[in-house]
């Protein structure tokens, strides 16, 4: 089992910045990718940006530019740094983890970043 803990969302003016993180624990081995989603109302959940076990990520085109996810691997933690903030980046920000040869997908509960105009 992994548990995902997400922190660091909040309420931000447009243009400003906030970094999120995820502390994972538990079976924290033969991880795959480890990453960050949203989803806002009335919308589905979506890829926001992916860490790749071997150093790989991957972004969605929205956010490209303008957040960067990174990992601490001694803190068994990953970052999401978001820059320049939109309005449209508003929404709930899940962690999530596929270990395993099955990729067994693991998710946080959460983290609300709310961005005004």
């Amino acid at each position: 089992q992994v548990q995902l803990v997400e922190s660091g969302g909040g309420l931000v003016q447009a243009g400003g910045s906030l970094r999120l993180s995820c502390a994972a624990s538990g079976s924290i081995f033969n991880v795959n990718a480890m990453g960050w989603y949203r989803q806002a109302p009335g919308k589905q959940r979506e890829l926001v940006a992916v860490f790749i076990n071997g150093g790989r990520t991957n972004y969605a085109d929205s956010v490209k530019g303008r957040f960067t996810i990174s990992r601490d691997s001694a803190k068994n933690t990953v970052y999401l740094q978001m820059n320049s903030l939109k309005p449209e980046d508003t929404a709930v920000y899940y962690c999530k983890v596929d270990r395993g040869p099955y990729y067994t997908a693991y998710w946080g509960q959460g983290t609300q970043v709310t961005v005004s105009s």
